[in-house]
């Protein structure tokens, strides 16, 4: 590998330009590269306008995140490197003014693309407009850069779901990308959303639908053009250990399942128990995305250089983790470190039948949601719980196809990538998921999501004191019900006399 800059020294008085910044990939991206790659020159993060909000603050607000802390006692002032571009990647030319245009054409050398909905019940016009126009906006900008080295498209392992069996490869397309763009721009909603199951069949939501449609897009317009790298995540879940232990900022995935699990309030889990949640932590992919780009960009084959890679991040024959262990897990999770004010003792069940599931759902989520807005009424509160259930049974409809299906998304070529790295870049971009300890992750991530998410105490007696409270008032409640199932059976139906009779 002689003659191969390392990393930082790659990224050295780079340039670089990133779309979805704000987003729990695009933070933690930003931070690993200001930290490991100090040198670099810029980092432009592509922000929407918000009315009577400063660039400088908004860039604050990302940067008074825990996750830099360990940067700001290194580095404070590469926080300076930061800077922002106001566009949208929904608008055509992302919404940039023509003098910020030209800058980033005349001085970026490195694009990250992350900005994307990934809410899988957007209508079609809305995913289309973000997920397949907006890339192909950021692909017109590529184009047009004087001094890129390369550019990433961070896409889904997801937007193949339709096959079991997912390569690091390009799969037929299911539309033209540039006829769904026409009709999403010009077709009302309406007349969509009635033509939208069919029309992004086999895929099973307009995010896969459109997420499926941009790798087409980046792939039309700049394979054999510019080094371009298609990074395919599969659910991305808190840090394994940089910059700390157990960060995230959102409820997506499996975090946000535990906690409706730890707080009491999702007692019945829809989905097949031997379901393999494919998860990978975050700072394992932003390592990868960060060596995708640096082994991209440095090929000495010109020709090789300009075909496009596909890596799927995935957790692959590394720690497969199924339905029914994360609920067998959690169980042992909350006696040593519950969530504070549990609404009722975590206890949760797991089933792939439905009609069980709705049962199950009404009887311990529903009615007792109801009857706690009721008395929360009577004493002049806002009621919460019911609003809550309603939403978590939507996500769980929702993520149905997902909780009852199984993909094998082959990740060779994502798993190999830390063996392209030089001696001197092991300690700071290699990553080694496959020997983490399962329970002791989980545990740290709950411990996280309690920190950084729910802003609990990191003190967890009084939580414990609280859970012991419900753990015994859920026994009471035990006991009574199978009593007074007892008496309905035994003496109010007759089947008492019966016995004793006999």
């Amino acid at each position: 590998m002689v003659g191969i800059p390392t990393i930082p020294e790659f990224y050295r008085n780079k340039t670089i330009f990133i779309t979805g910044g704000s987003g729990f990939i695009g933070k933690v991206l930003v931070e690993k590269l200001l930290r490991s790659c100090s040198d670099l020159k810029t980092i432009y993060l592509l922000l929407r306008e918000k009315k009577g909000r400063a660039p400088e603050d908004r860039i604050k607000t990302i940067t008074d995140l825990p996750l830099f802390d360990v940067l700001k006692s290194k580095n404070p002032d590469s926080l300076n490197k930061i800077k922002i571009v106001v566009g949208d990647v929904r608008e055509l030319d992302l919404g940039l003014d023509l003098q910020e245009r030209q800058m980033l054409i005349d001085q970026v050398n490195v694009v990250f693309h992350g900005a994307a909905s990934v809410r899988f019940d957007d209508s079609l016009t809305d995913a289309v407009i973000m997920n397949t126009r907006g890339t192909r906006e950021v692909a017109k900008l590529v184009l047009e850069m004087k001094n890129l080295d390369v550019f990433v498209h961070i896409s889904t392992t997801y937007c193949n779901s339709d096959r079991k069996v997912v390569e690091e490869r390009l799969y037929p397309a299911v539309a033209e990308w540039e006829k769904t763009i026409e009709i999403a721009e010009n077709i009302d909603r309406h007349t969509l959303n009635v033509l939208t199951e069919k029309y992004i069949h086999p895929k099973p939501n307009t995010y896969t639908f459109a997420k499926s449609l941009g790798e087409h897009v980046v792939y039309d317009m700049c394979n054999g053009r510019i080094p371009l790298v298609v990074y395919r995540p599969s659910i991305v879940i808190p840090t394994v250990l940089e910059p700390i232990t157990g960060w995230i900022d959102n409820f997506n995935g499996p975090m946000g399942v535990l906690v409706g699990y730890g707080k009491g309030l999702v007692r019945i889990m829809y989905s097949d128990p031997n379901n393999i949640m494919d998860c990978m932590p975050v700072d394992s992919t932003v390592k990868a995305i960060i060596i995708s780009s640096w082994k991209q960009a440095t090929y000495k084959d010109t020709n090789q250089k300009l075909t496009v890679s596909f890596y799927n991040s995935s957790n692959n024959g590394m720690k497969n983790v199924n339905a029914e262990t994360l609920v067998d897990i959690s169980r042992k999770i909350w006696n040593e470190c519950p969530f504070d004010n549990v609404l009722w003792y975590p206890n949760t069940k797991i089933t792939k039948c439905y009609y069980n599931y709705f049962f199950q759902m009404i009887i311990y989520q529903l009615v007792p949601a109801l009857l706690v807005d009721g008395i929360l009424k009577l004493m002049g509160e806002r009621p919460m719980l019911t609003k809550i259930q309603r939403k978590i049974h939507t996500a769980t409809i929702t993520l149905a196809y997902f909780t009852h299906n199984n993909w094998t998304f082959v990740n060779d070529k994502f798993y190999n990538l830390k063996c392209e790295l030089l001696p001197t870049d092991v300690d700071s971009f290699s990553y080694n998921w496959e020997d983490t300890i399962v329970y002791t992750y989980f545990l740290n991530s709950v411990a996280g999501t309690k920190k950084y998410l729910l802003k609990e105490s990191d003190d967890v007696n009084k939580a414990k004191k609280h859970l012991l409270k419900m753990w015994v008032l859920a026994k009471i409640v035990n006991f009574l019900w199978y009593l007074g199932l007892f008496w309905l059976v035994f003496f109010k139906i007759g089947v008492g006399d019966f016995v004793f009779y006999k």
